[in-house]
């Protein structure tokens, strides 16, 4: 699993399932990509996500991630391949430094590309890799076609009550 699908993972893991709010992450959830479950993880994970989520939202300020950061170093470790970084946190805080280092990444490489779903009714996120990076939607399949459904339904309306 790549870090920005780890991000994108945690980003989404609050979605809206039939107009209600779900949180799916839990200590499977982490299992499954690569933490223990703990509830130390957890608890982090799921601060980690909040600040995470506002900051692409922009209800956040990247200041909101000091806290989630503090003790966390990045020691060189010179090998035969030439010189790696290891992390140096607390094992239940690791996944929760793996997605802010993660968010850093994309904020980094694919300026701009990561945003929220442009459906107010959703609550994912997308990472957009288009060449002209006008993607909007989480998902065509979802949010863009019932969008696109939306707003056709909406102009056949509008023109029958001409």
């Amino acid at each position: 699993m790549t870090e920005e699908t780890f991000l994108l993972d945690l980003l989404n893991s609050t979605p809206v399932v039939d107009g209600a709010p779900r949180d799916e992450l839990d200590a499977a959830w982490l299992r499954a990509r690569g933490g223990r479950g703990t509830p130390g993880e957890l608890a982090a994970v799921a601060a980690a996500r909040d600040v995470l989520q506002g900051l692409v939202r922009g209800s956040a300020a990247p200041s909101a991630l000091a806290p989630l950061l503090d003790g966390v170093h990045r020691r060189a470790v010179v090998g035969d391949e030439g010189v790696a970084w290891e992390l140096e946190v607390a094992d239940d805080r690791r996944p929760a430094v793996r997605a802010v280092l993660a968010w850093d990444a994309v904020r980094r490489e694919s300026p701009g590309r990561l945003r929220p779903c442009a459906n107010t009714e959703c609550a994912r996120f997308l990472v957009d890799h288009s060449r002209p990076n006008r993607a909007r939607w989480c998902s065509m399949a979802l949010c863009g076609n019932r969008m696109k459904a939306r707003r056709h339904y909406e102009r056949v309306r509008a023109d029958g009550a001409r």
